[in-house]
């Protein structure tokens, strides 16, 4: 897919590979970006400096990895960077930040028919995903990435991708049940035991 790109670099016409990639991976790359970080304008800030480390980069990039793992390897880095400095400005450690993240939920992941919420705008799903699964899928359901690219690109375990990925959809449903049935929280909670029951694993 990006052979392209590739040969430009081998070419070291560099400037060429760079107009490409950044055309080609210009949403990804802020998609990505504003998952962890949940603020668009640093997400895009963010994603500048991103493609400045591509462009820098290029030179000693030599196909250890697939081009799309190393510009995302590039993002996530950078990004856990920045949520370093945020979380330094506001004396909050990173688990704690993680666990407000964790509060607002969120997803793309598309629901079956059947399944509670599947008319629901999925742009609000993703917003209540917590961020360690808005990420996998953003990743595996938007940008079709296997689950072996998802692991190289995340640095985290294949098996611990597959779990993630599981225990994302449940949320899914558990958040579409809700808001299709806004009722009593009885109500609710028979709801979204009635959609988890429908996953398998």
């Amino acid at each position: 897919m990006d052979d392209d790109i590739q040969r430009w670099i081998d070419a070291q016409r560099y400037s060429e590979a760079f107009t490409l990639l950044s055309e080609r991976f210009k949403e990804k790359v802020f998609r990505l970006a504003f998952s962890m970080l949940r603020n668009e304008a640093q997400a895009e800030d963010t994603a500048q400096d991103v493609f400045l480390k591509i462009w820098k980069g290029l030179p000693g990039y030599h196909q250890a990895a697939s081009l799309s793992t190393w510009i995302y390897a590039i993002t996530r880095n950078t990004c856990l960077t920045e949520l370093r400095k945020r979380a330094t400005l506001r004396t909050v450690s990173l688990d704690e930040q993680e666990l407000a993240m964790g509060a607002e939920g969120g997803c793309l992941l598309q629901c079956s028919d059947a399944a509670p919420g599947a008319g629901l705008d999925v742009e609000s799903l993703l917003a209540e995903l917590p961020e360690k699964y808005r990420r996998l899928i953003i990743l595996f359901h938007l940008e079709q990435k296997s689950y072996e690219d998802v692991a190289a690109m995340l640095g985290i375990p294949l098996g611990t991708v597959k779990t993630l990925l599981f225990r994302a959809k449940k949320e899914l449903l558990r958040i579409g049940a809700r808001r299709a049935h806004p009722g009593p929280p009885a109500a609710r909670l028979a709801a979204a035991r009635t959609a988890t029951t429908s996953i398998e694993v």
